[in-house]
C-alpha cells in the first residue's frame, strides 16, 4: 500500500470535482475541499499508487472498474435511520396510498402490485421503515400486493442494507412492540430485520443522473427521493428529476426532503398540497 498522501493542489482539486462531477452528478464546492480530500488520501493510501497524479490517470483510464465504485462509496454520505421524516409516511398512508387505488380503479380492479421505491436507500433504514409501517397501519396490506425496492449508487451501504442488522442509533425510533415482532437479536446491541421483510425489500445499485441505467426503473407508484438533490447543481438535479418523473407510473407521487423544492428544479411534476406537506405528481395523461 502506499503511504503518500493525496496533497491536492488548487489545480488538481478543481480537475476532480470536473471529473467526479461528470461521472456522477455530485457537485463539490470548495467548502467541501477537506472533506474531499482526506477521502482521496483515504483511497490513494489503501490502493498501488503514491501520487495524486498516478492514481488519478489510473482512476480516469479505468472508470467503470471498481477503483471508481470504491471512490463513489468514500464520498457519498449516508447518514440515515428507521422512521425518519415519518410525516411523510403518515402522508403515504393516509392520502397518497389511497389516491393510486382510487387512481388505478380500486382494491378490486387494481392491476399489478403497488410499486414504491426508496432512492437513494443508503443502509436500508428507509424501505425497511415502508416495509413496516405498510405491515403495521395499512388497511390494505392484506389485500394489495405490494413490491418495495430501494437502490443507491454505493455499493458498501447496499451490502450493508442486504445484511439488514442494525444498532440502537438506527432504532431508536422503532417502537419495542416492532423491535419485538419483526427484528431478531443479532449480539452486540445489534438487530436484524426479519427474514419475511428483507425478502420484501428488492435492492439495486443506480446512479440517479445516468439516464440509461435508470430506465430500468418503470411504473412505479411511489418513490421516496429525500435528502440527495441537495448534493446537485441545477444541471444535474433537473436530469435527476427527469429521471424521476421517468421511472413514476403518470399520477405517481415523489417524496422529497424537507429541505427540498421541486419548484426550483424542474416544472414537470405537480405540486400537491396534503395535510402532512408538499408531495410531487406526475400529472394523470402524462406522456
Amino acid at each position: 500500500m502506499a503511504t503518500a498522501t493525496a496533497g491536492l493542489s488548487d489545480p488538481d482539486f478543481a480537475r476532480f470535482c470536473e471529473y467526479f462531477y461528470k461521472r456522477t452528478g455530485i457537485h463539490f464546492t470548495s467548502a467541501k475541499r477537506y472533506f474531499v480530500d482526506k477521502r482521496i488520501e483515504t483511497c490513494i493510501r489503501e490502493s498501488e499508487y503514491d501520487t495524486f497524479a498516478s492514481w488519478f490517470s489510473a482512476l480516469r483510464m479505468n472508470d467503470r472498474s471498481s477503483m471508481l465504485q470504491g471512490l463513489i462509496n468514500q464520498l457519498t454520505v449516508n447518514e440515515t435511520y428507521f422512521l425518519r421524516e415519518d410525516y411523510q409516511f403518515d402522508a403515504m398512508l393516509s392520502t397518497v396510498l389511497p389516491g393510486v387505488l382510487a387512481d388505478r380503479g380500486g382494491v378490486n380492479r387494481i392491476v399489478g402490485p403497488v410499486k414504491i421505491l426508496s432512492l437513494p436507500c443508503s443502509t436500508g433504514e428507509e424501505p425497511y421503515s415502508i416495509a413496516l409501517r405498510l405491515l403495521e397501519e395499512w388497511d390494505q396490506i392484506d389485500h394489495v400486493d405490494v413490491e418495495i425496492h430501494g437502490a443507491d449508487i454505493d455499493s458498501e451501504v447496499l451490502a450493508k442494507a442486504a445484511q439488514a442488522s442494525y444498532g440502537e442509533r438506527s432504532l431508536q425510533r422503532v417502537p419495542k412492540s416492532w423491535l419485538n415482532k419483526h427484528f431478531v437479536a443479532a449480539g452486540a446491541g445489534r438487530y436484524q430485520v426479519e427474514d419475511g421483510i428483507r425478502s420484501a425489500v428488492t435492492l439495486h445499485r443506480v446512479n440517479i443522473c445516468d439516464t440509461l441505467s435508470m430506465r430500468a426503473f418503470r411504473d412505479f407508484d411511489v418513490i421516496f427521493c429525500r435528502n440527495v438533490l441537495i448534493y446537485f447543481d441545477e444541471l444535474s438535479s433537473r436530469r435527476a428529476a427527469e429521471n424521476l418523473y421517468g421511472a413514476l407510473r403518470p399520477g405517481g407521487y415523489l417524496f422529497l426532503g424537507h429541505s427540498e423544492s421541486m419548484s426550483r428544479i424542474s416544472p414537470i411534476f405537480t405540486p400537491a398540497r396534503l395535510p402532512e406537506g408538499i408531495v410531487y405528481q406526475r400529472p394523470t395523461g402524462a406522456k
